[in-house]
């Protein structure tokens, strides 16, 4: 069998999802592809993997590397995708354009300026993707998408891309443990469902042995001594909406228009102890840092302690648990991203949602959810709307969509008056050019 990871150069998710796959002993005679545009990046990762598999003694796994995104994906019965088109020099535009005219994001990969213009980036190559998977790889080869924006690079591959695709996120078991430790409760006592859209699902039904345990969060957050200073735009959700969000502080703020529009405000709601919790471009500063961090160590990979394939360094991505269910038929539940299809019935059909999904020998199983909570419902269904506009663009090079998702966002819309929104993406379009090539005429 083999897995091929495109944007390997992502190099600690990359060996993250390697440890997690290797840990699983029926999933050790596999061929592991790594493929990336930036050779020096893909021979880093190359080099950690093929150090860590000698470490275990994997005599079976086959460790490959190429710049060949069609031959990384010939034959591959699994896919995962981390690629970040443009690497952190676009990425950096789609933070610091937008603040120039008062936007404020503290991550900016999902919607608002900075998620919007990421999707123009991604989705072709999305697309690219899935059009060399149906050539190339085995024949109903899964997608597992974990390239941001999420939602939306989902929402292209199953439309336009005709490949089937989960967008898989790791929001949702966060959340999970800080809900949990709030409760006073075990991680494995406290049974969650989520239902919403990707950065903004819901926890609809958190359980202890049967019984409900919604009511004692409010309180239980509150109090907190940690999570009462760093989750302020969570806790102002919950007690005004009565649900708590799978995301981060700073990836909520950013996705509704209240927190971030006034800068004299933005203090109020954020906590400097680490980026994830509102920190302005925070996101940015730390991928900067990271990278810098990985490169110094890569080069003296020799000293690294290797990782260790054992159940207990696995991690709770999804994206090994899925595998594991598909080849030896071992029930998995997580969440997963799909194609709505009437899955939240009040959600349009057509979105890409995130809800509870299992897998085994089968495939992917997706049970009815039914009605969001109104509110919540409406919160999501203005993200929908941006998120829907934001792909059309995208497979159209379509710069008035472009324009009209963005003065739509609820974040971009609260700060900026449509002349400005229309300034900031030409700006953005001009600077990102060589990353856009379904603008070309419009340059």
């Amino acid at each position: 069998m083999k897995i091929a990871f495109i944007g390997a150069g992502s190099v600690g998710f990359t060996r993250k999802m390697v440890t997690d796959i290797l840990a699983v002993p029926e999933l050790r005679d596999i061929e592991i592809s790594l493929m990336d545009i930036d050779p020096s990046n893909l021979e880093m990762i190359y080099n950690v993997l093929n150090r860590d598999i000698e470490a275990n003694r994997l005599s079976k796994t086959r460790l490959s590397k190429t710049t060949d995104r069609r031959e990384s994906l010939k034959g591959a019965k699994y896919v995962f995708s981390f690629a970040r088109v443009g690497g952190l020099e676009a990425f950096a535009m789609d933070v610091e354009i937008p603040m120039k005219y008062g936007v404020n994001q503290c991550v900016g990969d999902t919607i608002c300026a900075g998620g919007i213009m990421y999707g123009q980036r991604t989705i072709p190559a999305i697309l690219d993707i899935c059009k060399d998977m149906k050539e190339a790889s085995e024949p109903g080869a899964l997608f597992l998408n974990y390239s941001n924006p999420n939602a939306m690079n989902t929402w292209a591959a199953n439309t336009s891309g005709g490949v089937q695709t989960l967008g898989l996120c790791h929001g949702v078991q966060h959340g999970h443990e800080q809900i949990a430790e709030v409760l006073g409760l075990p991680l494995s006592e406290v049974d969650v469902v989520c239902a919403g859209i990707n950065h903004q699902t819901w926890y609809i039904q958190i359980l202890h042995k049967g019984k409900d345990m919604r009511g004692k969060l409010l309180e239980g957050f509150k109090k907190h001594p940690v999570y009462s200073r760093q989750e302020k735009v969570r806790i102002d959700i919950l007690e005004r909406f009565g649900y708590y969000s799978t995301e981060s502080n700073g990836h909520l703020s950013e996705y509704l228009p209240w927190y971030r529009k006034r800068p004299h405000e933005i203090d109020r709601w954020i906590d400097y102890s680490d980026w994830i919790h509102g920190e302005p471009g925070g996101y940015l500063r730390h991928c900067r840092e990271e990278r810098a961090k990985f490169e110094e160590e890569a080069r003296q990979y020799g000293a690294m302690e290797p990782a260790k394939y054992v159940p207990e360094n696995r991690s709770t991505e999804h994206g090994s648990h899925i595998i594991e269910a598909m080849e030896t038929g071992r029930i998995y539940r997580g969440h997963f991203n799909v194609i709505n299809n009437g899955v939240i019935s009040n959600l349009p059909s057509d979105a890409v949602v995130e809800v509870p999904g299992y897998a085994d020998r089968n495939g992917i199983s997706v049970p009815l959810v039914g009605d969001l909570p109104a509110p919540l419902a409406a919160i999501c269904a203005q993200s929908i709307a941006v998120q829907r506009l934001a792909v059309e663009a995208a497979l159209e090079g379509n710069p008035l969509k472009l324009k009209q998702a963005m003065l739509l966002d609820p974040l971009t819309g609260a700060v900026c008056n449509p002349p400005e929104v229309w300034a900031m993406a030409d700006e953005m379009l001009r600077a990102e050019s060589r990353w856009l090539p379904q603008y070309a005429d419009y340059r």
